[in-house]
């Protein structure tokens, strides 16, 4: 069987859930969030968890602590260039897109324009004609 989510319930004071909804905020994620962050992180250090205001929090020891929070990782910097390559061909594609869609912007403008000034046939019309009903001395030229 998969492992399934349960529910947790409890009830803070006013002042606590304000504090948290800051937290949750500063941190820009949503209160259910902060509370799964801190159960994930009571569960992985066995309850060996302590709460602390940011300003309370003792300086560690930069000699590579595992238990540093928030946690580094290190990204290869073939990942960084990359992410950074997709970035550019992303940015790349929409001004291709916002060029083509100018282009037809312009298409439909143009075509506006000439069915206003001059009278414009359409091959299909051509074909559902009847045969009789045209003049066989009417000519038609193809514009570029």
């Amino acid at each position: 069987m998969g492992n399934k989510n349960k529910t947790i319930s409890f009830r803070v004071n006013e002042d606590a859930f304000d504090t948290l909804q800051e937290i949750a905020t500063e941190r820009d994620i949503s209160l259910s969030a902060v509370f799964r962050d801190y159960v994930d992180m009571l569960v992985a250090h066995d309850g060996q968890v302590e709460v602390l205001p940011e300003h309370e929090v003792p300086e560690r020891d930069i000699s590579g602590s595992d238990d540093e929070w928030p946690p580094k990782v290190e990204v290869p910097k073939s990942f960084v260039r990359e992410h950074e390559r997709l970035e550019l061909e992303a940015d790349h594609l929409r001004e291709q897109l916002d060029e083509y869609k100018q282009y037809v912007t312009h298409l439909r403008e143009a075509l506006e324009d000439a069915e206003d000034s001059e009278e414009v046939i359409h091959l299909e019309d051509l074909d559902l004609g009847n045969e009789t009903d045209r003049d066989e001395d009417s000519t038609y030229r193809i514009r570029d």
